[in-house]
């Protein structure tokens, strides 16, 4: 059976401020734990006027908090920005906290601009790229199996426990794919970026993956955008927001919050826009439950994975929690029995 998880960005919507993005993530949290999603990640952005968090580790306490059964992870902590010891200590920590329901994402790319980079790498001197190192180091870390003639030999994390967080290395390319496979850790490709080359890297990951401490056998998932809605006419409405956020993002232009409906409909489109929407539509999946479950199905096929992570960037609330709601019923999820004060929390 297929699992499904969530990514969420914490975006801002128009007519909102950071604080209610906040609040909306937590709720769609407790949401996702009672539908029986399997994951809830949160991602790493800097210096961004439309994603209110840059802390994962500090949001996915709170979430773990809030939520019983579903796993809490990082989509992801950019690693070269920090130590991977102190990363290791965090994870380790939240591990102890809430066993067996963490999971710790890691990826390359800087979650910034130019200038958020330099200050969160301030003092920093790489010579070399340290990424692949790093998950080495990782990997060591959170093991307790540092080698004796590694260059912290003899380094241990606090606290200790007896189980460890997931690791999970995200990408959208045959390296990090290849990374994975080497290192023994899972593998969540970002189409939800509207990268192409899914199938390809996943493949790759599965066909030279190696066994470590992490895993001995291959895990992998991808994250894509998904709108559900109960006529096809509606979704497609209900996409037009994200479609404007990302044409926006290809263009070079920075929107300080995820568009309106109505301010997407207003927008004077060039014919090149709509080719842009068009192209991008094609990594999504947008439209009724049925469609939305049939085209999931054919990916998670395309992907050879048992699991896949939707990212739902829908500017209504009410709206966004519908479009899950009616994905996990699609899907039959393991839904969680509430108490009428949790639910009505969930509205709130």
């Amino acid at each position: 059976m297929l699992k499904l998880g969530m990514l969420d960005q914490s975006t801002i919507t128009e007519g909102s401020g950071p604080k209610e993005a906040l609040q909306a993530t937590t709720k769609l949290a407790i949401e996702a734990d009672k539908l029986g999603y399997s994951r809830f990640w949160v991602s790493e952005h800097h210096s961004s006027k439309a994603l209110a968090h840059s802390s994962p580790e500090v949001l996915i306490a709170h979430l773990a908090s809030r939520t019983s059964r579903i796993r809490l992870g990082s989509g992801g902590i950019m690693l070269p920005h920090y130590s991977a010891y102190k990363v290791a200590e965090n994870f380790r920590l939240l591990e102890a906290l809430y066993p067996n329901r963490i999971d710790l994402g890691v990826g390359r790319a800087p979650g910034g601009r130019p200038l958020s980079t330099r200050a969160l790498q301030e003092g920093h001197y790489h010579g070399t790229d340290p990424y692949p190192q790093q998950i080495i180091d990782l990997i060591a870390y959170l093991n307790d199996a540092v080698p004796g003639d590694h260059r912290f030999a003899g380094l241990s994390v606090s606290p200790s426990v007896d189980t460890k967080p997931e690791l999970w290395l995200l990408g959208s390319s045959g390296g990090t794919a290849r990374l994975a496979a080497q290192t023994g850790a899972s593998y969540a490709f970002a189409q939800f970026f509207g990268t192409p080359g899914g199938k390809e890297a996943t493949n790759l990951y599965h066909e030279t993956f190696e066994p470590s401490l992490m895993s001995p056998t291959p895990k992998s998932l991808a994250a894509i955008t998904v709108v559900c809605a109960d006529t096809q006419e509606e979704a497609e409405r209900l996409a037009s927001s994200s479609d404007l956020f990302f044409l926006a993002m290809y263009k070079g232009m920075e929107l300080p919050y995820l568009p309106s409906v109505q301010t997407a409909q207003d927008y004077p489109y060039t014919p090149y826009d709509r080719e842009q929407i068009a192209a991008t539509r094609a990594y999504r999946v947008v439209g009724t439950p049925d469609l939305v479950k049939s085209r999931l199905l054919e990916l998670a096929d395309e992907y050879r994975t048992d699991e896949l992570m939707i990212v739902s960037s829908i500017h209504d609330f009410d709206a966004r929690l519908k479009s899950i709601r009616l994905v996990a019923e699609a899907f039959g999820l393991d839904r969680a029995e509430t108490a009428p004060a949790e639910k009505d929390e969930v509205r709130s």
